[in-house]
């Protein structure tokens, strides 16, 4: 009974929205094949994080596709992903919707979004045997700062942008810019106050950098076919449905964010 009320839902809005009849939306194939594919980095901590020996991932992302897929009536299959492939993956129909990412414009080129139900503000941080060079942002565009980013990320525009005068590295997922800082190969790395909590917990000797004010507030959503309005439109009323519930604020909470 499930599977024909949600189908008749999807039929309903295509017909609202004036679709062709024979437009296929992600919302039909994910009932009628059982499984919510959900793209994820598992490199994202506290929203999607990998443990390498068992393949298994937790993280509040992880807990909010697990109820999207509950109340879709369907399992849940995680496909592994990186930043610079994410939007791709999409477009491709590798799998139906991404976990969490920052709304930005060079993605929504290409694919579209949910509602925003998050939202973070970036900050750079540094190690304790470096904090002494850098009081605010200014002090990071220097010739003689090495800022390290992850490739296909959305940091990695913004420290170009920032940072012009710096010398800027790239690394390639798996490998992540924080990592560079804490083996020496770099100074400064940027990511959001929700990471940088986590990293500043796991890793004593990772420390803010002190600046006036963080930069880009950004919102957070999940990335779907930009042309499939029907699936973004049950995407959207379901995110709205469960605010209402508190599940996010509640799985926000248990996540520290």
């Amino acid at each position: 009974m499930r599977f024909f009320r949600v189908f008749a839902i999807a039929t309903f809005l295509t017909a609202l929205l004036g679709l062709p009849a024979t437009a296929q939306s992600a919302l039909n194939d994910i009932l009628s094949s059982g499984t919510l594919k959900v793209g994820t980095t598992g490199d994202w901590n506290p929203m999607s994080v990998r443990d390498p020996a068992t393949n298994s991932y937790k993280g509040y992302d992880i807990d909010i596709m697990t109820e999207l897929a509950k109340d879709l009536g369907v399992e849940l299959e995680l496909v592994p992903t990186d930043w610079k492939t994410l939007v791709n993956g999409v477009v491709a129909g590798n799998y139906h919707i991404t976990g969490s990412a920052s709304i930005s414009p060079a993605r929504m080129k290409a694919a579209g979004f949910s509602e925003s139900y998050l939202s973070v503000q970036i900050f750079p941080f540094t190690t304790d045997d470096k904090l002494g060079r850098f009081d605010g942002w200014d002090t990071i565009n220097d010739p003689g700062v090495v800022v390290a980013t992850t490739l296909g990320t959305t940091f990695e525009k913004l420290v170009k942008d920032w940072f012009p005068d710096a010398q800027i590295k790239v690394v390639e997922a798996p490998a992540r810019g924080y990592q560079e800082v804490l083996a020496g190969r770099a100074d400064v790395f940027i990511t959001s106050n929700i990471e940088g909590a986590t990293l500043i917990a796991k890793f004593p000797n990772v420390h803010q950098i002190a600046v006036k004010q963080a930069k880009s507030p950004t919102p957070i959503a999940m990335i779907l076919p930009q042309d499939d309005q029907v699936w973004i439109n049950y995407v959207n009323n379901w995110i709205k449905l469960k605010q209402a519930k508190g599940f996010f604020a509640q799985t926000a909470e248990k996540w520290g964010l």
